[in-house]
């Protein structure tokens, strides 16, 4: 017996200046799914050798913002998968949103792809580079259907940055990094707005109703299972939610779940956090229901860390979003899998976000080709049966824009390494940072309250301006990286070191060109979408005005010497 999504049952709330309504029951809908397959696969059956995948991405949930973490926010789908399947305690992202992505589709790290600075920006001509292979592309090719359900985040500057042009038979959701979960509006600046709700490769203007999108796309991910036959293809899905990123919307109903919580952006995300459990439940009903289940693997991860101003706790790691701290790049994930050896299990082997690209294609029986350079291991046996896993470091970044930090130097790297560039790297125990890793504090969780914080947990902070610009600490023995080693241990210093500035020697140059004002959606109908022409499309409408012309002209030649034949005519007459 099973429980549908009851909370997203007839009304999905109120919010600010804003009602909305739902026309059809969670419960109804799936029942009209059923209808429109009939009765083919009300059991269960298991597919060919070759599993389902089901990847999981949600954006900035925070470390503790997981019932299995200690959080008071509750989680009971998400918990009961992960004491089911495999939880993964020693896991890396990437501190930001287009970083985490490209790492996760090409298994590269952003050094090798040129995406070492910041995110994709929605004004810039830039994307995830086309030379690039992505998972789904390897996918397909071993037989796989690929489909993409949410946030895209990767760039759209052309129509070959898509993701159905990068993979993905199908593809419903958003290009840019956030906006509103309703109207599915993005201001970039004043008078830089636009719509941002796609279907393939154009607006999705019909299938607006003004759903909160956290249901929207478990709507449209779930259609994609009733309407595929999983005893056929196996069955690639990439659902990248919204949630739980700013701006904090969320139906009215789960705020009241949370009204102990004083700090009103801590309950918004806590009930933004809820109502996609409530996702992630029903989509593991459909898998169930519609005979997937027991052939599928699914991976559940966020892309980075949370951000305590807009309502995230890491605590007990230090820093948040956009640092390289471990707040800002150990993530909450987890692995759920009847075909997994060991469940209810916890993997602390070192897991990074570049790993899913070799694990999972060669789960699905594709090639991994040599010329693909990969940075991620296959994890797989490390994951499933408890085994030592193949990775040993993460490079976590080397950026070498940000040179913020004003005392870093030569001297203080030993020569080696310039300490005021920001960069940051794993080996074994030992992380090292190096430049300005980004905000230091540890925010517990008594910050969310109404009282002022008068006493910190740890009083420590980093001034750029005449601080440090080097740290080194053991991550096992101190993950919350409260005691640096740096000079008590200068020989594993330079060691590491040493290992960045290989690494810096494979690097490609930055990819981060300045903004294209075409970019702004006035020019395109009101939607952010391609704008920029390539030497393909270029030469295309070349070719196309050349024959229109050529046509005009050939016309204009007909006429005229029609008209001198019958002005001959006329003279003979």
């Amino acid at each position: 017996m099973f429980m549908l999504w009851v909370p997203v049952s007839l009304f999905l709330g109120f919010i600010v200046a804003q009602t909305w309504s739902v026309q059809m029951s969670w419960e109804n809908w799936d029942a009209e799914q059923l209808r429109n397959r009939g009765n083919e696969f009300e059991k269960p059956q298991a597919g060919g050798s070759q599993p389902h995948i089901v990847f999981i991405l949600v954006d900035d949930q925070g470390f503790r913002d997981v019932g299995y973490h200690g959080s008071e926010i509750k989680t009971p789908a998400l918990d009961r998968l992960a004491a089911q399947g495999v939880k993964l305690e020693n896991y890396y992202v990437q501190p930001l949103c287009s970083p985490s992505r490209s790492q996760l589709l090409t298994g590269r790290y952003q050094i090798h792809t040129g995406l070492q600075h910041s995110i994709i920006r929605p004004t810039q001509p830039n994307c995830l580079p086309l030379e690039n292979t992505t998972l789904p592309q390897k996918l397909r090719e071993a037989g796989y259907s690929t489909h993409m359900v949410g946030k895209w985040h990767l760039g759209f500057y052309k129509r070959g940055c898509l993701p159905t042009q990068r993979g993905f038979d199908s593809f419903f959701g958003s290009l840019l990094g956030s906006g509103d979960y309703y109207s599915h509006y993005k201001c970039e600046a004043p008078g830089m707005c636009g719509y941002d709700l796609y279907e393939g490769e154009e607006a999705a203007w019909e299938q607006d109703r003004g759903l909160y999108s956290t249901v929207m796309f478990t709507r449209k991910a779930i259609g994609i299972l009733a309407n595929h036959n999983p005893r056929k293809q196996p069955l690639f899905l990439y659902l990248a939610y919204q949630a739980v990123h700013s701006p904090l919307q969320v139906p009215a109903h789960y705020l009241e779940r949370y009204k102990a919580i004083p700090n009103l952006n801590r309950r918004k995300y806590a009930a933004m956090v809820t109502c996609l459990d409530e996702a992630i439940h029903n989509l593991t009903v459909a898998l169930k229901r519609y005979g997937y289940y027991d052939n599928t693997i699914i991976v559940y991860s966020s892309d980075n860390g949370g951000q305590p101003s807009a309502g995230g706790s890491n605590w007990p790691l230090r820093g948040s979003k956009a640092t390289y701290w471990e707040g800002g790049i150990r993530a909450v994930g987890f692995v759920h899998s009847p075909l997994l050896v060991n469940k209810g299990t916890k993997c602390r082997s070192l897991v990074h976000i570049t790993d899913w690209f070799p694990t999972l294609l060669t789960l699905g029986e594709g090639t991994i080709d040599e010329d693909l350079n990969l940075d991620g291991y296959d994890v797989w046996e490390a994951i499933s049966e408890g085994r030592q896993s193949p990775r040993q470091d993460i490079l976590h970044n080397i950026d070498p824009i940000y040179i913020r930090a004003k005392n870093g130097s030569w001297k203080a790297g030993y020569g080696i390494w310039n300490t005021a560039i920001q960069a940051a790297i794993r080996v074994g125990h030992w992380k090292l940072l190096t430049g300005v890793p980004g905000y230091s504090d540890w925010v517990p969780p008594q910050t969310f309250s109404s009282q002022r914080l008068t006493n910190r947990w740890h009083n420590e902070r980093v001034r750029w301006d005449r601080g440090k610009s080097l740290w080194l600490f053991n991550i096992t023995a101190d993950p919350y990286e409260r005691v640096d080693l740096s000079l008590r241990y200068p020989h594993v210093v330079k060691k590491m070191l040493m290992r960045l500035a290989q690494y810096n020697k494979t690097a490609v140059p930055v990819r981060y060109p300045a903004k294209d004002l075409r970019s702004n959606p006035q020019y395109n109908g009101g939607v952010w979408g391609p704008w920029f022409k390539d030497e393909r499309d270029k030469q295309g409408e070349e070719e196309r005005d050349n024959h229109l012309f050529s046509s005009h002209l050939g016309k204009r030649r007909w006429k005229k010497k029609s008209k001198s034949r019958k002005l001959k005519r006329r003279v003979d007459g």
